[in-house]
């Protein structure tokens, strides 16, 4: 494959962010419920989780050895760009690495967002917070475009069901065929759900997994890390309510697939290994949890793919019958009714076929 000289100038990889070290959690959960009058006191209640490992989630760690692994990738293709993390929450933020950027001489880039699906808080609140940072740098910010939602893309649906393999793999034979799969996403409030497709890609992700193992397992799709007040209905069941179903069923064995997440950070290793792991050992249960995608290899050829598809017009690939999602998404793609939004990055006027 030869050398190509894309119109892009560097990929940005967009995310949460994450405290990094203990006096940080407290300002990085003020960041992340800005605007909510969410008072300290519940904030330190939240900020324990993240004391319990040290004060430092790993997002942040995950994120830059995604961008490393990526970046040697399009490298292997000939795509020699560098690869650059900006978060929604802590540092780097996204207004600080578009201005590098920008003092680098990027004038367009393009994200790749840490989220499979479209929901207002997993697409488009992460492309308004880059048309707002680009906004806060002026003139010199680079223009910045989007891969389109990669929840049915060979790579992220083949890296997920590796995962399950190795899963499967830590049991005894005896009972490996016997298992239920628990694949768990975030839950979101239900009236954001029903402003995008948030529910029907993710049981389209789960379905695609299972049909790639090969094994007819029966499986669940559920949910964690609802917050919020009690009043406002959220996406269920909770994993934890569902585990209570299964064993008054009779399960003995779950296998928790946490496809609603790329990587290993706090509501994966707080509320599923911790919260999860400790009420399927209180009903008397097997517990096993599948690893994220992280930085497998079949996820990371995806996401070249992804980038290939706006650099080369390569192929645009997708598993199941929905096809690949647009890249420019609706001006009124995934808003939350009843609030005004910004404009955000890869709006189109009106949405392109699937």
């Amino acid at each position: 494959m030869t050398t190509t000289d894309p119109p892009y100038g560097a990929i940005l990889l967009v995310s949460f962010g994450g405290p990094e070290a203990p006096d940080e959690v407290l300002p990085f959960l003020r960041n992340v419920t800005r605007g909510r009058d969410v008072p300290d006191a519940r904030l330190e209640e939240v900020g324990r989780h993240y004391r319990r490992f040290g004060g430092r989630s790993p997002i942040n760690d995950h994120n830059r050895a995604l961008a490393t692994a990526l970046e040697a990738e399009l490298a292997g293709a000939g795509i020699h760009l560098p690869v650059v993390l900006g978060n929604r929450n802590w540092h780097p933020f996204l207004a600080e690495t578009l201005a590098d950027l920008g003092d680098r001489g990027v004038r367009r880039a393009l994200a790749v967002v840490t989220s499979a699906y479209s929901s207002y808080s997993g697409c488009r609140q992460y492309r308004e917070d880059v048309a707002r940072a680009r906004a806060g740098v002026g003139d010199g910010a680079p223009e910045v475009d989007k891969v389109r939602v990669f929840y049915n893309h060979p790579g992220f649906v083949a890296a997920q069901a590796d995962r399950v393999r190795e899963a499967l793999d830590e049991l005894d034979a005896e009972v490996r065929d016997d298992v239920r799969l628990v694949f768990t996403t975030h839950a979101i409030p239900r009236t954001m759900s029903r402003h995008s497709d948030y529910e029907v890609q993710t049981y389209e992700a789960c379905r695609l997994v299972v049909e790639a193992l090969g094994i007819p397992y029966a499986w669940d799709l559920v949910f964690n890390s609802r917050s919020g007040p009690p009043a406002v209905p959220w996406l269920e069941p909770d994993v934890n309510d569902h585990l209570e179903a299964l064993a008054g069923d009779g399960c003995r064995t779950v296998v928790v697939v946490p496809i609603g997440f790329v990587s290993d950070h706090m509501e994966v290793i707080y509320d599923l290994d911790v919260e999860a792991a400790a009420t399927a050992e209180r009903l008397g249960m097997t517990f096993v949890r599948v690893g994220t995608v992280g930085t497998h290899p079949r996820f990371v050829t995806g996401l070249r793919e992804l980038v290939e598809e706006r650099v080369r017009d390569a192929p645009r690939l997708a598993l199941g019958t929905r096809g690949p999602s647009w890249d420019a998404c609706p001006l009124d793609c995934c808003l939350t009714p009843g609030q005004e939004r910004l404009p955000a990055i890869a709006d189109a006027p009106a949405a392109r076929s699937r």
